[in-house]
């Protein structure tokens, strides 16, 4: 089963619910003098600086990082079973989700998915989106429009791999990256408000 309770509670602060968009990049790069400049003999494809990794162990303890593995390996079992179960609104009963994760019992509820990306470190990250617009309604077990859905929001940095020059040209080195600290806010559950207007 997925990670629930006490991981969410560690790091779902309300005052981070947003309307934004599902994974939000911060335009303004977080950077300390002028990147190194690291050549694909110095760094393969695919790798990131070994100093820079060491906010792995960070990483590691968010939840978005830290869903990854067990996201992958249910995922994998329900390709096999019921390759489109868990992506609609469901109808909430509750002797069918007593003993299932937070994400399933709420009234908001959602779903993960495991967002990749080969320039990003880390490379993937457990993604949360809203199954329903509206809210469930605690009497009937269906969507009601009386609340909408919104998602909530974790700030992390990431590492950003960009192409960069080895000479005063300024053109792209082939093969060459630089690396830049970026802060994204990613959608780690849902929660009920009230809507903007009646």
């Amino acid at each position: 089963m997925l990670l629930s309770g006490l991981l969410l509670l560690l790091w779902l602060p309300a005052s981070l619910a947003h309307h934004g968009p599902s994974l939000w990049i911060n335009p303004h790069t977080h950077t300390h003098g002028t990147p190194r400049c690291y050549s694909a003999k110095e760094l393969p494809l695919g790798q990131a600086p070994a100093h820079l990794l060491a906010r792995a162990a960070k990483w590691e303890q968010s939840l978005p990082v830290a869903l990854v593995s067990s996201l992958e390996a249910v995922d994998h079992r329900k390709r096999r079973e019921k390759p489109l179960a868990g992506t609609r609104c469901p109808v909430l009963r509750p002797e069918e989700v007593l003993e299932a994760d937070i994400h399933q019992r709420s009234i908001s509820p959602w779903r993960y998915r495991v967002d990749t990306d080969e320039s990003r470190y880390p490379q993937k990250l457990a993604i949360a989106e809203c199954l329903c617009r509206g809210c469930i309604s605690t009497r009937t077990g269906r969507e009601t429009a009386a609340l909408n859905s919104v998602p909530l929001h974790q700030s992390l940095l990431v590492l950003r791999r960009r192409p960069c020059s080895q000479d005063a040209t300024g053109t792209p080195t082939p093969g060459a990256f630089a690396f830049h600290t970026e802060s994204i806010r990613v959608p780690v559950g849902c929660t009920c408000v009230l809507p903007r207007a009646a």
